[in-house]
C-alpha cells in the first residue's frame, strides 16, 4: 500500500536567469527548477522559511514529494540538488526532478516492529536495540509502502535481524546491495553480561598456577 506522500508547495517563477533568481530571493523565496518526466523544465520558487523547515527535518533529499502549483496538476518529484550559501549554509536554489509512477526511486521507509511486548528475548530480560528506524529501499514511485514490518514473536536473546531476514513489500529491494546490514538485535541485559565477564575472569584466575603449585608439580 502506498504511503501518504508529503506535499511541497511552490509557485511559478516569472522569468529565468540570474536576475529573476535574485528577485525571487528578495521576495523571500528560494528559486528552483523542475525538470524531467517528459516535460519541459519549469522555473519555480518556494517560500524560504517553508523550505528551510523541511530541510531541517532531515531526509529531504530522499523523500518523494507531491509538488503542488496552483493551476497545475500535482506531480511527484524528488530533490536532486540544493545549492547553499557558502557562508551561511542556507538554501539559495533547488533542483527537483519529476517522476512517473513507473519510475524507480531510492527512498527511506519506516520500520514497524510487531509483537515487541511478547518477544521471548525481551520477556527474558533482553534489550531490543534498534539500529535502523528506517531502511532505504528501491521502490516504484507509484507504489511506495507506508512501512516495512519485522515480527519479533520468535526473537531470542542474542538474535540479530538483518535486511535479508525481512520480507519486503512486492517490488521493493534494498538500496544497499553490497552488504547484509543489521536493522535490530536483542542483547542480553548489562547485569548478565557483567556477571559473565566476572565469571570468565574468575575461571581464568583459577587456571593460572601459583608458584607453590608449580613446585608441587615438579616433585
Amino acid at each position: 500500500m502506498a504511503g501518504k506522500i508529503p506535499d511541497l508547495n511552490a509557485k511559478v517563477r516569472a522569468g529565468t536567469g540570474k536576475g529573476a533568481a535574485r528577485q525571487a530571493r528578495r521576495e523571500g523565496d528560494v528559486p528552483g527548477i523542475v525538470y524531467g518526466g517528459g516535460a519541459d523544465p519549469q522555473s519555480i520558487s518556494i517560500p524560504f522559511n517553508y523550505l528551510l523547515t523541511k530541510l531541517r527535518k532531515g531526509g529531504f533529499m530522499s523523500t518523494l514529494h507531491n509538488l503542488k502549483i496552483e493551476g497545475q496538476e500535482d506531480v511527484r518529484v524528488i530533490c536532486r540538488g540544493v545549492q547553499r550559501d557558502v557562508v551561511k549554509d542556507l538554501p539559495t536554489h533547488i533542483d527537483l526532478m519529476r517522476l512517473k509512477r513507473t519510475s524507480r526511486v531510492n527512498i527511506f521507509i519506516p520500520v514497524e516492529f510487531l509483537n515487541a511486548d511478547t518477544c521471548p528475548g525481551v520477556k527474558k530480560g533482553g534489550v531490543l536495540t534498534v539500529v535502523r528506524n528506517e531502511v532505504e529501499l528501491n521502490v516504484l514511485a507509484g507504489d511506495i509502502p507506508e512501512h516495512i514490518e519485522i515480527d519479533l514473536g520468535d526473537v531470542q536473546i542474542g538474535d540479530t535481524i538483518s535486511i535479508s531476514d525481512v520480507t519486503l513489500p512486492e517490488g521493493a529491494t534494498p538500496a544497499i546491495t553490497d552488504r547484509d546490514f543489521v536493522i535490530a538485535n536483542v542483547q542480553a541485559p548489562r547485569a548478565l553480561l557483567a556477571d559473565d565477564e566476572e565469571e570468565g575472569e574468575d575461571v581464568a584466575a583459577d587456571e593460572v598456577p601459583t608458584a607453590g603449585d608449580e613446585a608441587a608439580a615438579e616433585e
